[in-house]
């Protein structure tokens, strides 16, 4: 499990949800917003390290990924990306910004069968963030974005690895669906900040620069 909030002069934000639930799109909006206010700003995705992303693509590719070696070639490259380019960030006062942590980790793993308390103890090293907002969209929304428009589905993405359909697209909505569930579960445990992800890209926005202004001083973190 995450330790607790860290407590280096920069802060760290965190958003979650289901593939289509907009968190994406909102989080490159704050990254825009911050940076023409002139704040110290840095975004990092998941699945995202230079280091690992070769040997993920290679797996996935030959599909030689099974649930705990993709737990774990995540929680490397998810390692790397903290190392190298988060901690270091957080103690030179950056807002850092990350399309999706660890409790993506916690929601897609387990919903592979990996046991729980394995995934967590695989990120204990990890600060929780400062704010994490999760983009709760309906199961039928989210995938409706996703699949508008979507020729196919990649093998992983839509969880044909896990053999629950042969169909992707009904493997895709069972897998996002179970995802969903686990994501239900850890936003009490976790004090989610949830932002309700059906509304129109303006106002989600503006709630979501209204909760960090609440939270983080930004007149910290302007360049000098």
């Amino acid at each position: 499990m995450p330790q607790k909030p860290q407590k280096y002069p920069g802060k760290l934000i965190a958003v979650e949800g289901l593939d289509g639930s907009g968190k994406s799109t909102q989080i490159y909006l704050v990254k825009r917003w911050l940076e023409l206010s002139g704040a110290r700003v840095f975004f990092t995705e998941w699945n995202s390290s230079r280091l690992v992303k070769p040997s993920t693509s290679r797996g996935k590719t030959e599909k030689l990924l099974t649930p705990t070696t993709f737990s774990l070639i995540h929680a490397t490259d998810f390692a790397d990306r903290y190392e190298r380019q988060i901690l270091p960030l957080l103690k030179a006062g950056y807002i850092v910004l990350a399309d999706r942590y660890v409790f993506t980790a916690f929601a897609r793993d387990v919903v592979r069968g990996v046991d729980p308390e394995w995934v967590e103890s695989l990120y204990n090293f990890a600060f929780l963030p400062d704010i994490t907002m999760y983009f709760r969209a309906p199961l039928e929304v989210a995938l409706n974005r996703i699949l508008d428009g979507r020729p196919q589905l990649k093998f992983h993405e839509a969880g044909l690895d896990m053999g629950w359909s042969a169909d992707p697209y009904e493997s895709f909505r069972i897998f996002q669906g179970r995802v969903f569930e686990q994501y239900e579960k850890m936003s009490p445990r976790f004090g989610f900040t949830v932002i309700e992800a059906t509304r129109e890209i303006h106002e989600q926005q503006a709630e979501v620069r209204s909760i960090i202004e609440s939270k983080i001083h930004l007149a910290d973190f302007k360049k000098r």
